[in-house]
């Protein structure tokens, strides 16, 4: 029989040291994070298909009634939940693992959620009482009293609790991301494209299929919420429920979320601009919103998974006064991010007419919308390398506990935003609002940019800047490539029309997309290692760390 040690008494025991976080290499936090996330923006490209084909764009109201209804709960969403959370939350919650154990950090963790959830509810019903005259503040150009108004009243009013619903999401997989825990937090999108699909896919009509779709949404808000919520259950952390409290450690998150927040969502504010603008074109909105869903694959594949796996391990870094580790987490962020989004954005500016019209004219969507679809999509090419900078650049301050800098940043980048949008529009119309978007945002990273360099936080490594005009350089290849195959595109799709392929679900043109899109796919990386931006080395002890 085997010996029982007796237990010492409890006042003998000494207190065990907080545990001290899981160092999650930054490049596998990442690929998680992005596996996951190319599932959900599959299935929300799936999902887009299926509004494009049910709602289309110009010839109906449905399309611009349902994004505009989209629009103002993400926009909250942004500013209230995953905004304030990413700029106070997160360094705050792992300093406190760090410093004090789980039991304090999880006390943090839950007066800050209620506060947070309280905050969002009350904001949500306020708008849905006060939405026939926030409407004509989101939508001028829908006018008062029109069909397409009061559908988009309507939508609107579903669709806020999708906010409360998803503060609490952004909270909890920030308590999960801290603990480098990353599955659930990036997979709790499929939920929301597999309810809309499951809502719209239904209907007949247009109307019935922005109805319904909207009810899909908030459906998906609360199925989000309870995955999470399990999650983190099972990851240990005890973040329980309980009524709101302005503790000392709570104010000092609200003092810093406001202003991160606003940091954060510098982008989002910019798009809900061009909405308000795109509202005065029948399909404009809907048309800004197509071409959004394209760069924003790479902007949450990049951009927001390599920031949210950066943050945790640059804020250690920080807090403990490694340098070193902070220059490289940066470094290595920005080289693996551009190796991804340069060749993304060099794609959809050589073919954007190619990608809107074989991905989305059929049904509702005419070759008129994918035509104007195409024309903004141009210019959020040229943007969205910007885009993705933003969310690592913004880390490197919020890390440092820094988020008015960031703040002060986007408020100027919001006023480009609107002055070149106003002028542009006029100018040339909706796709003029696509480029103001650009423009303010490439403005937004050179200001980070340049404060980040004149504190001496953080600058690329000469090293770093050779890598990035190589990968420049692979990706204008791929992107040549891309352009000749789109001005040719009739010469590709011929042999496949002969084919009789014409006439079904997916034709000629859609299987001519595919293949130029593999043709990219396949010559890039051939292109990454002959101008070296990648070297073969360098790629196998990658595998080897992972296969490890």
């Amino acid at each position: 029989m085997t010996d029982t040690i007796p237990a010492a008494p409890a006042e003998d025991i000494p207190p065990a040291p907080p545990p001290a976080p899981k160092k999650a290499g930054l490049l596998k936090s990442s690929a998680i994070y992005s596996g996951l996330t190319l599932v959900s923006r599959f299935m929300g490209f799936a999902r887009d298909l299926a509004v494009s084909y049910r709602m289309g764009a110009s010839a109906t109201p449905a399309a611009d009634a349902y994004n505009a209804a989209l629009a103002f709960p993400n926009l909250f969403r942004r500013f209230f939940a995953e905004g304030a959370f990413a700029a106070a939350f997160v360094p705050a919650y792992a300093k406190s693992l760090q410093r004090d154990g789980e039991e304090k950090a999880d006390i943090l963790a839950a007066d800050a959620m209620a506060t947070l959830a309280a905050s969002t509810i009350l904001i949500t019903v306020v708008c849905q009482l006060a939405m026939p005259w926030l409407m004509m503040l989101i939508s001028p150009g829908f006018g008062w009293g029109t069909e397409k108004y009061k559908l988009a009243v309507l939508l609107t009013q579903i669709t806020m609790p999708y906010l409360p619903c998803m503060a609490i999401v952004a909270h909890l997989s920030g308590v999960l991301n801290a603990r480098d825990r990353f599955i659930l937090s990036a997979g709790a999108p499929i939920l929301l494209n597999l309810c809309t699909l499951a809502f719209i896919l239904p209907q007949s009509t247009a109307i019935d299929a922005a109805r319904w779709g909207s009810i899909g949404v908030v459906v998906a808000g609360v199925a989000q919420a309870a995955l999470l919520t399990w999650g983190v259950n099972k990851s240990g952390a005890k973040v329980h429920w309980r009524l709101p409290r302005l503790t000392p450690e709570v104010r000092e998150l609200i003092g810093k979320a406001i202003p991160g927040a606003l940091a954060a969502s510098a982008t989002q504010v910019n798009i809900f601009i061009s909405g308000n603008l795109a509202s005065h074109v029948p399909g404009g909105r809907t048309w800004l919103a197509t071409a959004d869903r394209l760069y924003q694959l790479p902007l949450g594949l990049v951009g927001v998974a390599i920031g949210v796996a950066l943050l945790p391990r640059l804020s250690r870094a920080v807090h403990s006064g490694d340098r070193e580790d902070a220059q490289s987490a940066m470094d290595q962020g920005i080289t693996l991010a551009m190796a991804l989004t340069l060749p993304a954005a060099a794609a959809l500016i050589a073919m954007p007419g190619f990608l809107s019209d074989g991905l989305y004219t059929r049904g509702q969507f005419t070759a008129f919308d994918a035509s104007q679809t195409a024309a903004a999509l141009f210019f959020y090419g040229l943007g969205t390398p910007a885009f993705v900078l933003q969310q690592l650049y913004s880390r490197a301050f919020f890390a440092r506990g820094d988020t008015k800098s960031p703040m002060r940043f986007a408020l100027i980048s919001v006023a480009v935003n609107i002055a070149f949008g106003v002028v542009l529009f006029q100018l040339v119309g909706v796709k003029g609002i696509a480029a103001a978007t650009a423009i303010a945002s490439w403005i937004n990273v050179g200001q980070m940019a340049w404060a980040l360099s004149a504190k001496k936080h953080y600058g690329p490594s000469s090293r770093t800047w050779s890598r990035l005009a190589r990968i420049l350089a692979a990706s204008l290849g791929m992107g040549l490539l891309l352009a000749a195959a789109s001005h040719y595109r009739d010469l590709i799709e011929a042999p496949l029309r002969g084919l009789g392929l014409t006439g079904h679900a997916i034709g000629a043109k859609e299987f001519a997309l595919a293949l130029t899109c593999l043709a990219g796919v396949t010559v890039y990386p051939p292109l990454l290692f002959l101008f070296g931006g990648v070297k073969p080395a360098e790629l196998k002890a990658v595998l080897r760390r992972g296969k490890a």
